[in-house]
């Protein structure tokens, strides 16, 4: 009996895939610091949100809606609330599930022994070193005026205004198709 449960237990080991990395699940969208979502991002607040349509969808959506002919899409991207006027920068991010599967290395170490090769060929692993990645992307947004570094921070007095804007503009992005039909909207 204890030899079949050592046996299940290692073929559970073996057979398992062990996450190494979680790419995070945004509902709706997060407000939060820039550095602590993406090391890449800036320090600042970011709105943040889950994208599921292609690369470089946003940018499309951005210079269309705004008008900026593919100059300066990425950042500055001017807008108005009220009487007030507002910029924003966006970052599109790739955060990658990453997993580590066990199965594919070991057949590969005892197919290469009992082959007899000194250096270990993938056969099962497809060279990845079992290794599997799945990509989540993302649009991380930041917001600032003439008046306020980061109008997305808790102290910000027009944070209410701001994320009342974005979130119209994520729903907008998101259930827009052709970008051209936002132009006839304004």
């Amino acid at each position: 009996m204890r030899t079949y449960s050592c046996i299940a237990i290692l073929f559970f080991l073996v057979s398992s895939c062990i996450p190494l990395r979680i790419a995070p699940d945004i509902d709706d969208y997060r407000v939060t610091k820039g550095k602590a979502f993406k090391r890449v991002l800036p320090e600042r607040e970011m709105f943040v949100f889950e994208d599921p349509k292609d690369a470089d969808q946003f940018y499309n959506y951005v210079d269309t809606k705004y008008q900026l002919n593919n100059e300066r899409v990425y950042d500055d991207v001017p807008f108005t609330i009220g009487e007030h006027q507002f910029f924003f920068s966006f970052y599109e991010v790739e955060i990658p599930d990453k997993s580590l599967n066990l199965l594919p290395v070991v057949l590969d170490i005892f197919t290469n022994a009992a082959l007899g090769h000194d250096e270990m060929d993938p056969i099962f692993s497809d060279g990845d070193a079992g290794f599997s990645r799945v990509g989540n992307w993302y649009v991380a947004i930041e917001v600032y005026s003439d008046l306020e570094k980061d109008c997305l921070q808790m102290n910000s007095l027009s944070r209410e205004a701001v994320l009342e804007y974005l979130r119209t503009l994520k729903k907008e992005y998101l259930s827009t198709h052709n970008y051209n039909e936002v132009v006839f909207k304004n």
